[in-house]
Order: C-alpha cells, then structure tokens, then sequence
C-alpha cells in the first residue's frame, strides 16, 4: 500500500470512528439546561467526543460537556439521573446515595483512560476483568479526545482523581494516547516548590502501545488539513509540536510497565512503518527509560486491550509489579533509544 492509499485509508477509518459522535450530536442539544428543566431518567450512550467525566462515585459519574458547559449525572448503566449546573448534578447524587444507602468508597481503585477517537467504552473488556478478576474499584474515564489539549484533558483527569475519596491506592491503565494524558498530569502537579505534587496514593502504571517517543503515523499526517480537522488539538500536538509537547511530559516516578503490540518481525503488522509495529504505533516509540517492565505481545494496538494475555499481564504488574507469571522482568534502562531494542520477546497469546 502506497502513503496516499494508507493515508486515505485511515482518514476513512478516523471518519466512521466518528459516526456514532456525529448520531448523537442532535440530542446532546436538547439537554442545554433551561429554567425549570425536568430530571427525567434517559438512557445515553455514556460520552463519546462531546463528554467529559469530572466526577466519580463508584461507577456513578459526572459529565461536562464540551460544547455547552453544562453537567450530567450518569448512573453504572449509564442513565442519565439528572442534569444542569455541577453543584445541581452533586445534589442529586447526594440524594441517590441517601436514598439507595450506597456504601463509601474504600480499597484500590484503577483509573482506566482511552485512546484517541475512542471513548470509555473501547476499555469496557479491560474494567470487567479489572473488576470480576482483580476485585477493584473501576473508574473508565470519558475524555473528548478530539476537543481539547492535552493540558485540557490532564485537568480533567486531576478532577477525577479528586473525587475518588475513600480510595486507599490508585492505579492507572491506559491505552495509546491516554499515557500522555497521565505523564502530562504528572508533570504538571510536580512543582515542589509550590508544594504541589501528584495525587500521593498513587501506586503503579500500565502502559499499553504507548506513543512514549512520538507517533509516526501521527507525524506523517503532520501537514493534512483534514486528519487535523478530524483529529483535532491532541492529535496535532502529537504530530507536529512533539518537540515541544515532549517537554510538558514526565516518567513517572512510581512503578511502571509497557506493554507493547508486535509480531516480532521486521515488518510488524504494518509494513509501511519499516520495523516491528502493532499496525499504529512502533515497538520502539513505546519504549520510555524507567520502566519496570517491559514486553511485546502480538496483539494490533486497537484491540490489544481486550485481549486476554494483555489483561493476564496487566492484572499481575497491578499486583506485583511484573507481567510474567515466572517473575522475570524486562526492565527499560536511560540507554533506551529509538534505535535500540531491549529484551522483551514477543509472546504468543496463548501462552
């Protein structure tokens, strides 16, 4: 496949990503607040590029939306139980707690973000497994990747991880662009001398196909005006600010594994990238100095987080902090570069 073909091939692809955002466009206009709005219980499609998750209470969350500024209170199912101002939406999840006694928060809790042009519901495998397997308290973020920076998004999720209170420890899980997310929020609530650092119960990081080094994809799209349109502030700072994007971001100092998509090969699954690939991002772009954990799974970097091997490994460096049941590790030492490949075979998923 030739640049042009490839390059029209994943405009196709970003535009019927979008078309689900573009069905409920009609509706998220009817419920602009207005004097004497009625809180009627209505199912949503739970946020897609136009909400953005502000609060939580256990799968209880609080929504803003991008274009309008007024909130929503969405129960586990995604019903929307009320609407208006913040603190309107924070009195009716008051009452619903009186009301249906819901128990404090407590335990370990894992933040899950998603990637670009999807929306909470692209990590809904993974919360499960989280949940059923590794009996945690689950928050699966809903961040507008297409509206916004990504300073934008890392306040967003500080809001979030405000709001988890009874939580003991949080753990993060992330796909794709949603690790930038996470290292830009690090980095900006890291200024001891403003005495500000990061959320303290902080505990350990998955990373899964990470653009730790920048996208190639992203930056071979760097001058069209359409993917740009369509991919929005995010998309255009991973693509031609990264020089200076890189610098708003920071490793993280707690414990951290990568986990990346590859099929071990020369080509990987895409063979416009020239070297081993999860058909998106490189192996070698999700490689960052620092990790505790490093493997390669032949999983393709849209769907690598529903796969079972990945959620195998991801359960056990939450736990442990390595990903193989053996105990070995695969650590990414300061010599990582994008020429450079470390150790980290790439494992057949049923394995």
């Amino acid at each position: 496949m030739n640049r042009r073909n490839f390059t029209a091939a994943c405009l196709f692809a970003a535009s019927q990503a979008l078309r689900p955002w573009r069905a409920v466009a009609a509706p998220m206009q009817e419920e602009r607040p207005s004097t004497g709005h009625i809180n009627a219980p209505t199912p949503t499609l739970g946020g897609r590029q136009f909400w953005a998750d502000e609060l939580f209470f256990h799968d209880w969350h609080i929504q803003r939306n991008v274009f309008t500024g007024h909130y929503r209170l969405l129960d586990g199912s995604n019903v929307r139980r009320g609407w208006g101002t913040l603190a309107e939406c924070q009195a009716k999840l008051h009452e619903f707690k009186q009301r249906r006694r819901l128990p404090p928060m407590r335990g370990q809790g894992v933040v899950l973000m998603h990637g670009l042009f999807r929306s909470a519901a692209a990590m809904g495998n993974m919360a499960r497994c989280l949940k059923e397997q590794g009996g945690y308290e689950v928050f699966n973020v809903n961040y507008p990747t297409t509206r916004g920076s990504l300073a934008d998004h890392a306040r967003q999720l500080e809001s979030v991880l405000g709001s988890l209170e009874g939580i003991e420890q949080i753990h993060f899980v992330a796909h794709s662009l949603g690790n930038l997310v996470i290292r830009h929020y690090l980095a900006d609530q890291t200024r001891p001398e403003e005495g500000i650092w990061p959320d303290r119960r902080i505990g350990r990081m998955v990373m899964l196909g990470p653009p730790n080094q920048g996208a190639d994809l992203a930056e071979a799209f760097a001058e069209n005006r359409l993917f740009n349109f369509v991919a929005g502030q995010s998309a255009s700072q991973l693509a031609r600010q990264w020089n200076q994007l890189e610098r708003e971001l920071v490793t993280p100092a707690f414990p951290f594994g990568i986990l990346a998509g590859g099929r071990g090969t020369a080509k990987g699954y895409n063979p416009w990238h020239g070297e081993d690939n999860d058909m998106v991002v490189s192996v070698e772009t999700t490689k960052l100095a620092g990790a505790a954990d490093f493997a390669v799974l032949p999983v393709r970097h849209t769907v690598m987080m529903d796969d079972a091997k990945v959620q195998e490994f991801t359960l056990r460096f939450l736990e442990r902090g390595y990903f193989h049941a053996d105990g070995s590790r695969h650590p990414l030492g300061p010599e990582v570069t994008r020429n450079q490949t470390t150790s980290g075979d790439v494992l057949r998923a049923s394995g």
